[in-house]
Formats: structure tokens, C-alpha cells, sequence
């Protein structure tokens, strides 16, 4: 049974602002995802524009994440160390093309010459974490040259140059070496370079900061505590946290060039090479100095980097073209497209793509047919206009809810709508699920589709 849309009263009211769709989508992700507490922010024209919070940064006390709550950034903090190395090498303090050996003389192994570029880029032939890694997180090191020595003797698992291989270990091996040459310890080296009086720090997770977000993870579908974990084996790589707002202004000083200038950050995202000369690409993106590049769905270029680990899903992304920025931030580790629901939250703030068919809302459709994967579905839907928005409930079945339950979160039998259209339409939606928040558009021919990523797609039809 599909679950009745509440409304507020029918009183005509104003159109809502990109902010308040922004929020809203944030608010139906929350209910639906099962994650503790969210929060995100947009940065643009050189200030904050919207600052977002959802949930609980403390389930068991009751305390709700507000505009202060600290999140685990996860792998966007490889963004800070890449930063900050850039920053150094800009300054004449450190060559990034120098073999690492010759910089960091306690690296007193047999690995063959690697450079700071190839580490950034992930081309070093460096492992990721492995099987005796399991234990990671147990023991406090002081500082990064410590952390690598978890790993300087370990056999690399490709030649320096050969072919992409994410790691981690790669980025505690980059705060070594801004350690070596900025002779500050790696996090004092950040604080005062890469994101002075901004709200971002060491992971505090599990300290006394009552800001500070605790950890989750889903145990047989249910948010749950995490253990302790201290992240001092991977700084550069994992360890840091930040608030949504102070991320996102992190975004913005990268974009005004603040921290670094813009012919740096031309090439710390210029796609990195192979020895071979190929550019250095994963899935749909291309590997610069430790950013991400793409295109996003409607061509415009981004610049981004997600993170993933116990106690978070968080993304930091800019358009520079568009001079904006948006983070998110999660205190839960949940199957989620993070960076597309962060291109959807930040939509509303951003111009209309070209080419968007006019919708109505269709508050008398009952009913939904369609494919999904290859696979027919069908199902109830119901739509409504609250507030100005044109929002929906979509009842998942067959296909459609066997791939949002295959998640540890919360399955996925209701999907929420939030149009995008100030003027009750639905040219353009939020289709949110339990993994995210995915892009809805109307097509010339009456139907509704949504790309999911690689060659998924959901293509509907509409009945009363």
C-alpha cells in the first residue's frame, strides 16, 4: 500500500527556493536511507548559500546534527594531502617528479623509483589495505613517518607507472613526505595551509568534541555503533573530519585560489599519465593529482572526490566553471551513488540545463509500467503539490525493490519524488531511494527516465 503524501494547507504560497528544495531532498534521503544523521552545504559566489542538517549526530542521546556537527571526511581527505603537497611543491620546497627515496631517508627499501605524482594519481604500484591490515585502527601512531612504516616493506604490486591501483597507503606515504619537508607534523601543516580557520581537523569521532558525529554501520539492517578507530595509520589518506560548510568553504577557496594558484590547480586536475602515455581513468573519471574530473549529466565539468569507511559516506565536489561547490557528509558507512545525490542536492542552485520537456505534476496517475535493468516493473505511484513542489511516492516492487534491498541499510519497497521545477512541474526530479538521490527527467514521449550509472536505467510510464 502506498503510504499517504502529507501536506501542508492549501493555501496559495510562494514558490520555494533552491534552498528549501535542497532541504527537502536531504530530509526524504534521511527517511528512507536509514543512516543516523546527514548534513551538507553549498558554497557559491564566495559564500555559504545553504547549509543543510538532518538526523542525529548522537542517536543514543538524542542530539541532532545542526550547522557545528564534525563528520569523518573518509577519502576526501586525500584532497587536503594532495593539497597540501601541491602547496609545497609550488613553494620550491618539494619536487613531485623527484623518486620518493631520495626525499624520505628512512624509505630504506627496495621498491622501484616512484614519485610524488604517481602516488597522487594512484600509478605507484603501492598495495591498498590487505588482509593483515584487519586490525587497523587499534594502535595510535604519533606521526606519519611512523604509519608507513606499517607498510615501507611491503613488495609493491605493480611497477611504478604501469597501471592504476588505488591505495590509501599511497596517501599516509604523501603526509610523510609534506611532514619531511614542511618540518611540521602532517595535521599542524594542514591547519595552517591547506584550511586555516576553517572547521577541519584530525577525525574526532571518537574523542570529547560534543560536536563531533558518532560512528554507525548497519548490523542486519539497523544503525548501530561502530567500535573505535583510530585513523592516525592513514592521515593523509582517511584521518581527517570536517563540518559540511567548512568542506564546502574548502571547495571555494580551491576554486578563488586561495591555498594554491590556478595554473597549480590547472595541473593537479590535468589527467595524469601512464608510463605508456595513456591518461589514468577509473569507471567514468579521470585521475589527476589526487582530484577526480568528469562530466556530470548535462556536460559540464566537475572536479571531485568521495570517501568511504567505517562511520561515513562523504563527497566534496566543484564546479569551476560555475565558480560552486557542495559537500555531504554522513555518519553511517551505506551503499550510496554519494556523488551523484550531491549533484542532485546542489541542483536546485544551479541554472536549468537545456532541453528540459515540460511536465505537469501528475496528481491523477495511479500507476507506473515501465523497464528497469533490462526488466519490466510496475507499481503504484501517487503525486502531489505541497508547498509549491510537485512530490511523489513510488511503490518499488519486483526488480525495482530487489536491487535498493541488496543494500545493509533499509530496503527500498517506497521511493520519494521532490520536483525541481519552482513552478509545481516535474520536468526535472529527485528520484530518492534508500542508495541516493538519482536524476528523474521527463522525455518527449510521456515516459520518465532515470540513469543510474553505467548502463541502468529506469524508464516510466505513467496511468491514472
Amino acid at each position: 500500500m502506498l503510504a499517504a503524501l502529507t501536506l501542508a494547507p492549501s493555501a496559495a504560497t510562494a514558490a520555494p527556493n533552491a534552498s528549501q528544495i535542497s532541504q527537502r531532498m536531504l530530509d526524504d534521503l534521511l527517511a528512507i536511507n536509514g543512516v543516523p544523521g546527514m548534513g551538507a552545504a553549498i558554497w557559491r559566489n564566495d559564500q555559504i548559500v545553504w547549509a543543510g542538517s538532518a538526523g542525529m549526530r548522537d542517536a543514543e542521546r538524542s542530539l541532532p546534527v545542526d550547522e557545528n556537527t564534525i563528520f569523518r571526511l573518509a577519502s576526501v581527505s586525500k584532497l587536503l594531502t594532495a593539497t597540501a603537497v601541491a602547496r609545497l611543491h609550488q613553494d620550491g620546497k618539494l619536487d613531485i617528479d623527484a623518486p620518493v627515496a631520495t626525499i624520505i631517508p628512512f624509505l630504506n627499501n627496495d621498491w622501484a623509483p616512484m614519485t610524488a605524482r604517481q602516488v597522487a594519481a594512484h600509478v605507484s604500484g603501492l598495495p591498498h589495505y590487505q588482509a593483515k591490515d584487519e586490525d587497523r585502527g587499534a594502535v595510535h601512531y604519533p606521526d606519519s613517518r611512523a604509519a608507513v612504516g606499517i607498510f615501507k616493506d611491503r613488495a609493491l604490486l605493480l611497477p611504478p607507472g604501469q597501471a592504476y591501483s588505488y591505495s590509501s597507503w599511497g596517501f599516509t606515504l604523501l603526509g610523510a613526505l609534506a611532514e619531511q619537508k614542511s618540518g611540521m607534523t602532517f595535521p599542524e601543516y594542514v591547519a595552517r595551509t591547506v584550511a586555516p580557520g576553517l572547521a577541519i581537523g584530525l577525525d574526532a569521532t571518537d574523542g570529547d568534541n560534543t560536536d563531533a558525529s558518532r560512528a554507525y554501520e548497519f548490523t542486519e539492517r539497523m544503525a548501530r555503533r561502530a567500535p573505535r578507530h583510530d585513523f592516525s595509520y592513514t592521515w593523509g589518506g582517511g584521518g581527517f573530519g570536517a563540518t559540511p560548510s567548512a568542506l564546502a568553504n574548502f571547495g571555494g577557496n580551491m576554486l578563488r585560489n586561495r591555498i594554491v594558484r590556478a595554473e597549480t590547480f590547472d595541473w593537479m586536475l590535468r589527467p595524469a599519465r601512464l608510463s605508456d602515455g595513456r591518461e589514468v581513468i577509473e569507471s567514468d573519471y579521470k585521475i589527476g593529482f589526487g582530484w577526480r574530473t568528469n562530466l556530470d549529466e548535462d556536460g559540464a565539468r566537475t572536479a571531485h572526490h568521495n570517501g568511504v569507511t567505517i562511520g561515513a559516506r562523504s563527497a566534496l565536489l566543484l564546479w569551476r566553471d560555475e565558480d560552486m561547490a557542495v559537500s555531504l557528509l554522513s555518519n553511517a558507512l551505506w551503499v550510496s551513488s554519494i556523488d551523484r545525490t550531491a549533484r542532485m542536492i546542489a541542483a536546485p542552485h544551479r541554472a536549468l540545463p537545456k532541453g528540459l520537456v515540460r511536465a505537469a505534476c501528475p496528481v491523477a496517475a495511479r500507476t507506473y509500467s515501465g523497464i528497469f535493468g533490462g526488466k519490466v516493473v510496475r507499481g503504484g505511484i501517487r503525486f502531489a503539490v505541497d508547498n509549491g513542489l510537485c512530490v511523489g511516492t513510488l511503490e518499488a516492487d519486483g526488480e525495482l525493490k530487489a536491487f535498493f534491498e541488496g543494500g545493509p541499510q533499509r530496503g527500498g519497497a517506497q521511493l520519494r519524488l521532490v520536483g525541481l521545477d519552482r513552478a509545481g512541474g516535474i520536468a526535472r526530479a529527485g528520484l530518492v531511494t534508500p542508495f541516493g538521490i538519482y536524476d528523474w527527467r521527463a522525455t518527449a514521449d510521456g515516459s520518465f527516465r532515470t540513469p543510474f550509472g553505467g548502463s541502468r536505467e529506469l524508464a516510466l510510464k505513467l496511468a491514472n
